[in-house]
């Protein structure tokens, strides 16, 4: 797998499972994080608890370059958790990796967290002052100090981070495992996924339930906003406060951060894309010969948008499946050449041939161009461009690598302007108001990335310093 640096990533993945002893944990977790490779590329690791000894091994890169069966084969116990990163706040370096494990004074803790915290800078000031010496970089290890920190005087794990979580703000899936539980909870407004599933009579956590099938589980629920799950020798139970704010996944989830298998919160993600592009078929009609979808995410709406408009539904485009890691971070004169290395047109299937292309999204629009000359190239006489999102218009401030407003390209110029740097013979974005129509109807998703409407409170330094760093100070307004 590669990233594709034209589009926005996901922060990470998480992954966690406690074992009635029939299945190893560190298997387990290998097969749900291989599922959830997507979700984050630079980093890896699996923690796992035995009789109370936490062990685990981490490293850069995909989860095949970082673990082996000798590796695994020593990763021995009831419990385990997983993780997949990409840095959207932090560094890309090895210290940064998860699961974090942090020994204490109540003895041993792993911890693996998607999402990013608004109040990270605070806090972790505010830990600094207090003695806390800092080993990476991410607000993961904040969350894990002031864990550690109501541990002290709560009678539990749960209870230390039942206590916990409200001091904290933002977005936060996570997955936490003591000596003796696995907890998992999830921030009250439910930013990012997080799903139970079970095996015989062991319990899985996962960001998504692709996870869940790689692994055999069967899905039972997903954690709810603001809620925490405990499992241990007595089983799963929920600990859940009230919670006073609506809910807000990222709406981003089914445009493009999930994969198309996975169910978030009950929905599929694959019937969400495809009903994208059937409302983009009604937004803009138009008359064309063939529909094609840029890959992966692309495909999937652009097979809804063909079974609406009746243009029949034809591959297009390859894509390149065995890109090695140096694709990442290509040089400036590579990544004018990147777009043929990763996808190439199907020349028999677009020459002579009017398109009509979708895609998940344009953030910088310098691939859109490359892709619909690549086309034209390859004989296609029309390319109608079609876009199953609405512009970025904001930054996002809750786990997404969504840039400032100056990388942004709906920012800069209209939608008639990207469509002719784009070299397209027509563009359309999704309708803000038909994101609604895509979820089916549901509400209680977050669209901050297109609306400007964030739903929780983000502070004013934060907006004026968006590529932050934690260890930096910065400047007030």
């Amino acid at each position: 797998m590669d990233y594709d640096l034209s589009k926005p990533h996901e922060e990470c993945g998480v992954f966690g499972i406690y074992s009635d002893g029939g299945t190893a944990p560190a298997y387990a977790a290998y097969n749900g994080l291989l599922a959830l490779q997507h979700r984050g590329q630079e980093s890896c690791g699996i923690a796992v608890c035995d009789r109370g000894v936490i062990s685990y091994s981490k490293d850069m890169g995909l989860v095949t370059e970082a673990f082996n069966d000798k590796i695994l084969d020593d990763l021995v116990g009831q419990m385990a958790v997983g993780h997949v990163r990409y840095s959207t706040a932090g560094g890309s370096v090895r210290e940064n990796a998860q699961p974090l494990v942090m020994r204490y004074i109540k003895g041993t803790l792993a911890i693996a967290h998607n999402g990013n915290l608004t109040n990270a800078y605070e806090l972790r000031h505010e830990l600094e002052h207090r003695g806390c010496i800092f080993q990476t970089t991410i607000d993961t290890e904040v969350i894990a100090y002031i864990i550690a920190r109501e541990r002290v005087d709560a009678p539990s794990i749960e209870e230390a981070v039942r206590r916990a979580l409200p001091k904290i703000q933002g977005s936060y899936s996570l997955v936490v495992m003591s000596p003796q539980k696995l907890i998992a909870a999830r921030d009250p407004h439910g930013f990012r996924p997080l799903c139970i599933g079970r095996l015989d009579n062991s319990y899985v956590f996962a960001s998504e339930t692709c996870a869940l099938d790689a692994c055999g589980a069967e899905y039972v629920r997903d954690v709810e906003p603001g809620e925490i799950v405990v499992v241990d020798s007595n089983g799963l139970r929920s600990i859940k406060d009230p919670v006073n704010v609506e809910k807000s996944l990222c709406v981003f989830e089914y445009i493009y951060f999930a994969r198309t298998d996975s169910y978030i919160d009950g929905k599929s993600v694959y019937e969400a894309r495809k009903e994208a592009g059937r409302l983009l078929a009604k937004q803009n009609p138009v008359e064309a010969d063939i529909v094609i979808g840029v890959p992966e995410s692309g495909i999937d709406a652009a097979i809804g948008y063909s079974e609406e408009s009746g243009i029949p539904y034809q591959k297009g485009i390859v894509k390149n499946s065995y890109i090695g890691r140096t694709f990442i971070k290509p040089s400036q004169s590579e990544r004018v050449r990147s777009v043929r290395i990763k996808l190439n047109a199907l020349s028999s299937c677009v020459k002579g041939k009017r398109v009509v292309m979708l895609d998940d999204s344009i953030v910088r629009g310098t691939t859109s161009a490359r892709i619909v000359t690549m086309l034209k190239d390859a004989g296609a006489t029309e390319v109608h461009l079609r876009i199953s999102s609405p512009p970025f218009l904001w930054p996002c401030y809750y786990g997404t690598d969504i840039p400032s407003k100056d990388d942004l390209i709906a920012c800069q110029h209209s939608i008639e302007e990207i469509g002719k740097m784009s070299f397209a013979d027509s563009i359309d974005f999704l309708h803000l108001d038909n994101l609604p129509k895509m979820m089916g109807g549901c509400s209680g998703f977050c669209d901050a990335c297109f609306s400007g409407k964030y739903p929780a409170p983000v502070p004013d330094y934060l907006i004026a310093n968006k590529n932050y760093d934690y260890c930096t100070p910065i400047k007030r307004f």
